[in-house]
């Protein structure tokens, strides 16, 4: 994708990079209905699941990856906006020790759960006041394994 389909951002002051980074706040995520999520695994997964991005935001200067660059085309064809900026501001907005260069912005799709058509499945999963968000990733994939038909 061209740079020119960018908007560059190279302050942490930014108005956007400010919003962005209060996505952390589950406050935030509330308020605004939208969540951040990082890395090309996940932003490709949810792709692939047909969740694009409203918002992207990639490391300047570094050639993407061959899905990045996916990434990017499907979410600008969907009226989606890229963000091009540092590796120091991108650390800002993931508050990770190691981040990715790649987060994807999304909005929230809440289902209550008196929606939810119990009957689908047998099993499903409940999870209340996760304190470590990497065993959601443990409770996930167990529940793929044996067909849950979801995670309350």
């Amino acid at each position: 994708m061209s740079d020119s389909q960018r908007r560059q951002i190279s302050g942490f002051s930014n108005p956007t990079i400010k919003r962005l980074k209060s996505l952390r706040e589950k406050k935030h995520r509330k308020r605004e209905g939208h969540f951040l999520a990082e890395g090309l695994r996940i932003l490709t997964e949810a792709l692939d699941a047909g969740k694009t991005p409203k918002l992207l935001v990639v490391v300047e200067e570094t050639e993407l990856h061959p899905l990045a660059q996916k990434l990017e085309t499907e979410t600008l064809a969907a009226g989606g906006e890229v963000i091009e900026t540092s590796e120091a501001i991108i650390a800002k907005l993931s508050g990770k020790t190691n981040p990715q260069s790649i987060i994807g912005i999304y909005e929230d799709h809440p289902a209550p759960l008196a929606e939810l058509d119990r009957s689908s499945s047998g099993i499903w999963l409940v999870a209340q006041a996760l304190r470590d968000p990497g065993n959601l990733g443990t409770i996930l994939r167990t529940g793929d394994a044996v067909g849950a038909g979801g995670l309350i």
